[in-house]
């Protein structure tokens, strides 16, 4: 049928105004590295401070790569966060938030699966950033997961250094057999998948 005029579909910010009830989603940024995952976490997270919304932000302990108390982007954005060792802690500091960001989401255990269908069914906006591929192309729990309980979902994609096509995965190239390796351009690179090279399994 021709001429048919369909609804244009909400947007993540617009779809709170839909309903006078108190809901709360999910959003997952995955991606490779390099791929702008942090730094679009970053913006929707400042976007919710420019509302006046209050807003409450994580990181893994874990990850001290660039600073103990922000999240950091590889082009130096960054916003003050809270470094916690367990997914638990979260639920107890984020009680007062409208708005929760976790980063690095691939270093915490299964149990933040749990842990952001807890916070939605509280009413709150829950973005959550990670990788969702680990250094030899497979699937990095818990961000599976967190991809099917995700009400949104963006998939960002880096520059292969290789040969410029969209990159999707992430390249070790140091020897280590380690799943995590923390690390940046000295330790990783993005590539697509013609040029992604996998490990050797043993």
């Amino acid at each position: 049928m021709t001429g048919m005029i369909r609804p244009k579909p909400l947007g993540i910010e617009e779809i709170a105004g839909v309903s006078n009830k108190k809901v709360g989603w999910i959003e997952v940024i995955c991606g490779s590295m390099f791929s702008g995952k942090t730094e679009e976490l970053i913006r929707r997270l400042r976007r919710a401070l420019i509302a006046k919304q209050r807003v409450a932000i994580f990181k893994p302990r874990i990850d001290s790569r660039y600073s103990n108390n922000h999240i950091v982007s590889h082009n130096k954005q960054m916003i003050p966060s809270i470094s916690v060792e367990k997914p638990i802690e979260i639920l107890k500091l984020a009680k007062d938030a409208q708005v929760l960001g976790i980063d690095e989401a691939q270093f915490f255990d299964e149990s933040l699966v749990d842990i952001c269908k807890e916070l939605a069914c509280q009413g709150k906006r829950v973005i959550v950033a990670g990788l969702d591929k680990d250094y030899r192309g497979k699937p990095f729990e818990p961000m599976p997961q967190l991809l099917c309980e995700a009400e949104y979902i963006t998939k960002t994609l880096a520059i292969c250094v290789k040969c410029g096509n969209p990159a999707n995965y992430t390249q070790r190239i140091v020897k280590s057999k380690e799943l995590v390796l923390l690390g940046a351009t000295e330790v990783y690179e993005a590539r697509c998948r013609a040029c992604f090279e996998p490990p050797e399994e043993d």
